[in-house]
């Protein structure tokens, strides 16, 4: 793909439609299939991930914020939205009019909810969200497995849901968890979570309530734990072709990073031994080379971290960050690469002749997650969409 930007990402939308072909064929009946959007589709851009996704066959979408989904909906997306985080308040009117579903986790927020509900004359569609063990959002059941469907353990929390479950206005729909660390080698505390979760919905069930949509899995989840893929999983990170930690891979899942991330150079000097390199004088060259000047820099979501101790690709070769990144330019050391010259494309992220650099290579340098680095490509990086023909 050409571009004629100084900096760009390219999003091969047929790999994410690849690797939700590569979830699905993995999941446990009857379980279906969520694509997490949020944080603007983990940088992909969160439109034309979704569009990609429901062609791909996905029954439901998952955001964080309410903005986010109204952005969804005023892009002629109509597939079912889930909203993870609560809304201010005030906002409260969106979730109807925009026709979303709400992630509820305490009885407080529910009642304002159902309060607008009734007084608009609508229904809203809820999924409860139960904390096992994240210690995050939810209602919080006992952190041991339930004795007498819950009548003596994790009462008040029975309570409470029970409490939400009757409200006026509100339909709930469904009922979730999420895993704190199903990507850790050691699955025992996920497997507690799970448990903790169907103890918790066969207490409410025993009380006469039901829900038609359970769900657990993350992309780990999906990846380890079969048992956990219930009525519906929710896919983050496999969605765009990387796994959440080595522990997750399989031989029988094949995911393709959707995403790469270039630039390029702008300028190019040759510079003598013990020559300095950008603010604070920090590295200073140890022989006579050419330092590259290129269009990336922190503000685009090169990290600082990465001063004198990234790489990128240039001619299908690595190269190293010289000094530290800029706002909008970093440096980089092309002495051992002679036919370099101004508007070369450099790859931060993807593939150059047989070398490549990942989203968890970069994550590995800077002590993060390929989350992390994904999403905090910025905004004014521009998103190139690879035709279907190209990929």
């Amino acid at each position: 793909m050409t571009s004629t930007e100084s900096i760009w990402a390219e999003i091969d939308l047929e790999a994410i439609a690849h690797n939700i072909r590569q979830l699905k064929a993995i999941l446990t009946p009857p379980a279906r299939f969520m694509a997490v959007v949020k944080a603007n589709g983990y940088g992909h851009g969160s439109v034309a991930v979704a569009s990609k996704a429901i062609e791909a066959g996905a029954d439901m979408l998952g955001v964080a914020r309410i903005d986010e989904a109204i952005a969804l909906r005023q892009a002629g997306i109509a597939h079912p939205i889930l909203v993870f985080g609560p809304p201010p308040p005030e906002r409260i009117p969106e979730i109807a009019a925009y026709d979303l579903i709400q992630s509820v986790g305490t009885f407080a927020y529910a009642r304002r909810i159902s309060d607008h509900a009734r007084h608009a004359g609508r229904s809203i569609s809820v999924h409860i969200k139960v904390d096992t063990g994240m210690g995050r959002l939810g209602a919080l059941p006992a952190p041991v497995r339930y004795s007498a469907l819950g009548k003596q353990l994790g009462g008040a929390a029975i309570r409470e849901v029970e409490s939400i479950c009757h409200l006026p206005g509100l339909v709930p729909e469904g009922i979730f968890t999420h895993f704190a660390n199903a990507d850790d080698p050691d699955l025992d505390f996920a497997h507690d979570q799970l448990l903790r979760f169907l103890d918790f919905i066969q207490a409410l069930e025993q009380r006469g309530m039901q829900f038609p949509i359970r769900h657990a899995a993350n992309s780990a989840g999906i990846l380890r734990l079969p048992e956990s893929h219930l009525d519906l999983v929710r896919a983050g990170i496999a969605l765009y072709g990387y796994h959440p930690s080595e522990d997750t891979r399989r031989p029988d899942v094949d995911l393709k990073p959707a995403l790469s991330w270039k630039s390029r150079i702008v300028h190019i000097k040759n510079v003598p031994k013990d020559f300095s390199i950008s603010y604070g004088r920090t590295y200073k060259t140890p022989a006579p080379t050419r330092i590259a000047t290129i269009a990336a820099g922190y503000a685009d979501g090169l990290s600082r971290s990465l001063s004198s101790k990234g790489e990128v690709l240039i001619h299908g070769r690595r190269a190293p960050i010289v000094g530290r990144v800029c706002m909008d330019l970093t440096m980089i050391d092309i002495g051992h690469i002679p036919e370099a010259v101004v508007n070369d494309e450099v790859v931060l992220i993807g593939t150059q002749g047989d070398m490549q650099i990942t989203a968890d290579d970069l994550a590995a340098r800077q002590q993060t997650i390929s989350y992390e680095i994904l999403t905090s490509i910025g905004q004014r990086v521009p998103r190139l969409y690879r035709p279907s023909d190209q990929s």
